[in-house]
């Protein structure tokens, strides 16, 4: 009576254990169902992730311009309060805060963002600061009209 091989290719002993060779493969089933749940979560998520400022914009006609880096975003709500991106400042503090994150200086893209019931003065003065402060690449940001 020596070693015999069973149905499931363990070895068994003299005293009836049985040694197990390494298993060598790699069960991927959990890790994929991990995956794709962390897929759908983050599918779901990724467009509330999206902040701004809300902001009725005028509708027009004009095209929209191909751009290539991100621009600076200036917003001036229906209440004139005014915002660098997403950060409330005071008119009198625009030009500083753009020469500061201005990162091509004077070349920097400006957009600026006006809501459809802002007090057109508070718009242009926001407009004529940073004018005035030397930044030539200014745009005003509207909505396409419906086409009828």
């Amino acid at each position: 009576m020596g070693m015999s091989v069973g149905s499931s290719g363990a070895r068994r002993t003299r005293r009836g254990r049985s040694r197990r060779a390494p298993m060598s493969e790699i069960n991927v089933t959990p890790m994929v169902d991990v995956m794709l749940v962390l897929l759908i979560i983050f599918m779901v998520a990724a467009p509330m992730l999206t902040v701004g400022v809300p902001i009725e914009l005028p509708k027009t006609q004009a095209k929209a311009l191909n751009s290539e880096s991100q621009p600076i975003t200036i917003s001036v709500n229906s209440n004139g309060q005014v915002f660098i991106n997403e950060t409330e400042i005071a008119v009198e503090e625009v030009v500083p805060k753009l020469e500061q994150i201005a990162a091509t200086g004077y070349q920097e893209r400006i957009f600026v963002k006006g809501d459809r019931s802002a007090d057109y003065g508070t718009v242009m003065r926001v407009m004529g600061r940073i004018s005035a402060a030397g930044f030539k690449n200014i745009g005003l940001v509207t909505d396409q009209e419906p086409q009828a």
